[in-house]
């Protein structure tokens, strides 16, 4: 592989992150000859992070180390400096407390030469820390490998944010005068993102595995991605999406620039709206107004090719001047979407989200195809000595669900942390009418099922529920169920157990209010429950 000797630069950036800068720096040598130099930035940091960096400088003559005399306050001003002294054809970008795999210079700059591309990109894995659980990101973009050529095609690239899982041809950047927003600027890498596809480049994407972006999520400083608690970072996302608009719409890249749209309804909006329950009253306020102001820049056609859930929940906070339905919103915004009750009509019959907002409209549930209908299932987990229950109710949908036939349900734990399987059950779902069993299926509003669970079986952890919806239609609908509270549903209770003495069980309802249960098994365990509450609650 000679053509691919000594063409790379990594850059990697770190601020007070003695404790993992130099797995990445190492991570970055040890790709082998295609890496010419890593040019680790310290961006001030007082942890002895850069007197760290210069000792492995001193073993190895590729590291270079750049001291930033003034800490920038984000993530855009050492990258750029990073980017002002490399000397290599090709740069990457790499973050401190993050790793590159084997083999990730190798596959970006070889799609790179093959194509000749100004941009190359990969696969990014998310790794949970410290349970290692890996997930992709936008694994559907990296499916196998392709060369996007033509502005139509760009606008697939969009939802990929990311630049650190990708390699840049280095003249490409300093010619169209390509850089990162300076100093302390949250999602940077949207803005740097835009600039890129304004270029209009070819990209080559490759399927292989070139970035391993390390999730702390018990992190005493989380990252920005991380850290949504503060009103701030909302109106920092605004703000870089706003950004990333107006550079694309500017460069004549409309597919792109609406594509920075249906990224904003069905990814940012959704994941804060999940959460907006957990937060107080003052920044439900702001959040709101905020929201509706960079609604109110939308055409229609920006709304017309988001994922419908998106859409619903921004045209109820467009309708509505003060926060309301938080916890109906937080269902619709979930992965995957649920309406739950109740289903108001309006005056012509047609399916709305309430009485109260008629005007906004949802048709298109009627018409929608079962796999992809924000179908709610109710879920109560009742542990029990003598046995545990997993209650389940499927809602009506505005006749889709009866038109389909529901026939039966397959429940699935999950853990959390290793993705392993516990168990697995299927049951009939039961017509149920209102008020009376019936049979007339013009009748029924709700289905159930019950299907009997061992809990000492599932072991410690935290296990979330997924369900399969079977329709006598042949269709299927694969979903989460909400979390009923109320009655002591979701209280902490211990449960004797043969195989473990005692076990303590806590079901509760996660951001999105899907059920998830926690298992402590054993006294051990029971401990270890107790001591991390005592220490929550003296902190």
């Amino acid at each position: 592989m000679a053509l691919q000797q000594a063409q790379v630069s990594v850059v990697v950036i770190g601020y007070d992150d003695a404790a993992h800068v130099g797995d990445a720096v190492r991570s970055a040598l040890a790709q082998g000859p295609a890496v010419r130099e890593v040019i680790a930035v310290d961006d001030c940091s007082t942890d002895g992070s850069a007197e760290l960096l210069e000792r492995l400088a001193g073993e190895e003559p590729r590291l270079r180390v750049v001291r930033r005399p003034v800490n920038s306050g984000g993530c855009g001003t050492p990258r750029n400096t990073g980017l002002d002294v490399a000397t290599s054809p090709y740069v990457m970008f790499l973050d401190s407390d993050d790793v590159l795999p084997p083999g990730a210079v190798d596959a970006l700059l070889g799609a790179a030469l093959e194509h000749d591309a100004p941009v190359a990109s990969g696969l990014c894995v998310r790794k949970e820390l410290p349970s290692g659980r890996e997930t992709p990101w936008q694994p559907e973009l990296y499916a196998q490998r392709t060369l996007v050529e033509h502005s139509s095609q760009r606008a697939r690239l969009v939802p990929d944010t990311l630049c650190v899982n990708k390699l840049y041809r280095a003249s490409f950047l300093r010619e169209r005068v390509i850089r990162f927003p300076e100093g302390r600027f949250p999602y940077e890498d949207f803005v740097f993102g835009a600039r890129v596809l304004a270029a209009a480049p070819r990209v080559a994407l490759v399927p292989d595995p070139v970035y391993v972006w390390h999730v702390r999520r018990s992190a005493t400083r989380l990252s920005i991605s991380l850290d949504r608690s503060d009103i701030a970072n909302w109106r920092a996302r605004l703000d870089a999406d706003r950004l990333s608009y107006d550079i694309l719409l500017g460069a004549g890249e409309k597919g792109p620039a609406r594509a920075t749209r249906t990224r904003f309804l069905d990814h940012s909006l959704r994941m804060y709206a999940r959460e907006l329950e957990l937060r107080g009253a003052e920044y439900r306020r702001e959040w709101w107004a905020l929201t509706r102001a960079h609604l109110a820049t939308f055409d229609e056609g920006d709304f017309a090719p988001a994922p419908a859930p998106g859409r619903v929940v921004a045209r109820v906070i467009l309708a509505a001047e003060e926060p309301r339905d938080l916890p109906r919103l937080k269902e619709m915004s979930a992965r995957p979407a649920r309406l739950t009750p109740p289903y108001a009509r309006g005056g012509d019959g047609s399916p709305v989200w309430s009485a109260d907002l008629p005007q906004v409209e949802l048709d298109h549930l009627l018409v929608r195809p079962m796999e992809l209908l924000p179908a709610a299932v109710d879920a109560e987990l009742r542990p029990r000595a003598r046995g545990t229950v997993l209650r389940l109710r499927l809602h009506e949908l505005y006749g889709r669900m009866a038109e389909a036939g529901p026939r039966t349900v397959e429940a699935e734990f999950t853990e959390r942390d290793d993705g392993r399987v516990g168990f697995t059950g299927t049951a009939p779902l039961l017509a149920e009418a209102e008020g009376d069993s019936g049979t007339d299926a013009s009748d029924v509003d709700s289905w159930t099922a019950e299907l009997p669970l061992d809990l000492t079986a599932l072991g410690n952890g935290t296990w979330d529920l997924r369900l399969r919806l079977r329709f006598a239609d042949g269709s299927r609908r694969e979903t989460t169920a909400h979390a009923v509270a109320g009655a002591g549903l979701l209280r902490r209770s211990a449960l004797p157990s043969a195989r473990h003495g005692v076990l303590l069980v806590q079901p509760y309802a996660t951001h999105a209010g899907a059920l998830a249960v926690r298992l402590a098994p054993g006294w051990r365990g029971l401990t270890e429950v107790v001591r991390r509450r005592l220490k929550r609650l003296l902190h």
